[in-house]
């Protein structure tokens, strides 16, 4: 079916009481993965691009460097190849941007296809953050498309966003920032972290959330609360990609246990990106140590060599540049590249597969109701 919003997906969270996770994708082969493994889960799927990943996508392998015309290339690629997937697919399927730096980077993304998007002012004083937060939204609602905020700041690094310590967020400004700005969804800093080193044993404050939820529930105001930086990091990972040659170091992530106890607090939307990183890194080191004749092969070779350079690294982009056509566009997908990509959709599919069944979002797809982006904008005309 084409690309729904992401408004229906979360009021399905809201009504049936489960959380729905969204996974970023950085790769025509990491979107068509992500597809497949929440069509056999019968879940719907968000799919997420990273403000700096459709820069990557755009072709730009110094992403963190990327121009507003990277990102509107990256774009493009990325929801034409969603698109091209979730056209035969049973699942309502979203694609929505993460991490959105500006106003100009939502409007970009909006146009290359892509039907959800964040706008991340959470940097900015409150009042600021307001303003550009309910730019993007008039923007965005005039054309169907869901808008998600951010309020408090997570610690960690994650693409360009960066913080050394956390602000929780404060329930009362949470309350007012829905109020004053209309998002569907709200990003909120409650003890998750971005990157791979949370920390042994992070206890998350549940109290936020949960004040936060009955305050809009006293007031009538609708709004899913979003769990970035919650990655968790599995150990079994960590340990087989040092075991491989890598040399991950302090990486700990969100228990399980912590992420699904916030759920019935309020939380309906969870972000994963570092576990499918590492399991796709993890993949990678395998496949050529299994096959070491690739090494020196012409189309893959060079990926080994980045491998073998950046042990430290575990982000896929930072050994996919030898390949950039077939991340980008999904073309020269066959031979020794074939065997690179289907280390990829394996990677992706055990990292996701399993949060699908912790988040409890198996079967749901059909509670989702079906709604296109004409649709939707004529609702929140209505809304208002």
């Amino acid at each position: 079916m084409p690309l729904v919003p992401m408004r229906p997906v979360l009021e399905a969270t809201v009504a049936h009481g489960y959380a729905q996770g969204a996974f970023n994708v950085n790769a025509v082969a990491q979107a068509e993965a992500v597809i497949a493994v929440h069509e056999m889960f019968r879940s719907p799927a968000i799919l997420q691009g990273a403000d700096l990943a459709n820069a990557f996508m755009g072709g730009r392998t110094d992403f963190q460097n990327g121009t507003l015309e990277d990102k509107k290339r990256g774009a493009k690629n990325i929801a034409d190849a969603v698109k091209r997937f979730a056209a035969d697919s049973p699942i309502p399927v979203v694609l929505h941007l993460d991490h959105g730096k500006n106003f100009d980077s939502c409007v970009a993304a909006i146009e290359g296809g892509y039907t959800s998007v964040m706008i991340d002012g959470s940097s900015l004083p409150f009042e600021e953050n307001v303003e550009l937060t309910r730019e993007v939204v008039k923007y965005a609602h005039a054309r169907g498309v869901s808008v998600e905020g951010e309020l408090g700041v997570l610690a960690g690094v994650e693409d360009h966003v960066f913080a050394a310590t956390s602000t929780y967020t404060n329930p009362l400004s949470a309350v007012e920032f829905f109020r004053k700005t209309g998002v569907d969804a709200l990003a909120i800093s409650y003890g998750t972290m971005h990157g791979a080193s949370k920390g042994k044993n992070v206890k998350l404050r549940r109290e936020i959330p949960i004040a936060i939820k009955e305050c809009m529930n006293h007031e009538g105001i609708f709004g899913v609360l979003v769990s970035h930086g919650s990655s968790t990091v599995p150990q079994y990972i960590v340990q087989e990609i040092n075991a491989l040659g890598g040399n991950i170091q302090n990486a700990y992530g969100i228990s399980k246990e912590e992420l699904k106890a916030a759920i019935p607090c309020g939380i309906g939307k969870i972000n994963v990106d570092t576990d499918i990183r590492l399991a796709v890194t993890r993949n990678l080191r395998e496949l050529f140590r299994d096959h070491p004749e690739l090494k020196n092969d012409d189309r893959v070779g060079g990926i080994w060599t980045l491998l073998d350079e950046k042990r430290e690294a575990f982000d896929p982009r930072a050994f996919l540049p030898p390949i950039m056509d077939t991340v980008m566009y999904g073309t020269g997908d066959d031979g020794t590249v074939a065997l690179v990509t289907d280390a990829i959709r394996r990677g992706v599919q055990e990292a996701v597969g399993t949060l699908i069944v912790e988040f409890g979002s198996v079967g749901r797809a059909p509670l989702v109701e079906y709604v296109t982006l004409e649709e939707m904008a004529e609702r929140y005309r209505k809304e208002g």
